[in-house]
């Protein structure tokens, strides 16, 4: 196999369908998927008992033993243990793939660097055409481009050629990034410390690379991902709060995090 794609779930099956049902066409067919569900959902359960043959790729599903809170970083972290690949791709459960999504990461990804992917931000009707007919069609630079949408220009397809002029502007977002797994186990993964959605789990994680060495390419326009519509779930304040653990972190130079994936085996032994 190739890589491992991490998808970050919770409580968003219709999402979750179109999302396997993209990786199932990807160009490149070597790789594997990690279901990182935070959460104890028998509908999850349910759907790849009776689906899961139907996909040409591995899935292992992982989750928690109940609904308790924002735990995603907790889960992300056994999806970095569980990983059986060298490359780890990681995407959110509302970002629908593009069909070379997974070539181009194979082909890209080199030790010592971590790579930043964009989405297409879809509105919420060409959200809910998408998801009411679970169909991929409208997923396709032509059809965003006369829709309700942003970012249409993370739409554009070029894999010979990048569309990126400048370096400046937001980093790591937990959308569509990846890095070697030796790399993060050498951070210690995601800190856990952080238990409300936001910060934690990009731009604490951005920070702590960028410290110990490892150095950022963009694959902007190459692995492409389309973000489902849906009303943000957290707010300003909850972003600020954690912006204050990670500069309390910053300054205590806690570049490997102390709660992370040792924790996590520690426990489990």
């Amino acid at each position: 196999m190739e890589l491992t794609v991490i998808i970050s779930y919770y409580k968003a099956l219709d999402n979750l369908k179109l999302i396997l049902k993209a990786l199932n066409q990807q160009s490149e067919k070597r790789f594997e998927v990690i279901l990182s569900e935070d959460d104890f959902n028998e509908n999850t359960f349910e759907y790849l008992s009776q689906n899961r043959q139907l996909f040409d790729f591995p899935i292992t599903h992982l989750h928690q033993k109940e609904d308790n809170g924002f735990r995603k970083n907790e889960m992300l972290n056994k999806s970095i243990v569980h990983a059986k690949t060298d490359k780890l791709v990681f995407i959110d459960g509302d970002c629908v793939p593009h069909r070379h999504f997974v070539k181009e990461y194979a082909k890209a990804m080199q030790e010592g660097y971590y790579y930043i992917g964009r989405a297409v931000l879809l509105g919420e009707g060409i959200t809910k055409h998408v998801k009411s007919k679970q169909s991929l069609r409208k997923l396709n630079l032509f059809s965003v481009l006369f829709a309700d949408a942003q970012n249409k220009k993370e739409a554009i397809y070029s894999p010979y050629f990048s569309l990126t002029f400048q370096q400046k502007g937001r980093g790591l977002i937990g959308r569509n990034w990846g890095i070697f797994k030796k790399t993060l186990i050498e951070l210690n993964g995601f800190d856990t410390d952080y238990v409300l959605a936001g910060v934690g789990e990009d731009a604490d994680v951005e920070w702590r690379l960028r410290e110990h060495g490892i150095k950022t390419k963009s694959i902007k326009n190459k692995a492409i991902v389309y973000h489902l519509w849906h009303p943000r779930n957290y707010t300003e304040e909850i972003v600020d709060f954690n912006f204050e653990i990670m500069y309390k972190k910053q300054k205590a130079n806690h570049v490997k995090c102390l709660n992370g994936i040792e924790t996590l085996t520690a426990k489990s032994n």
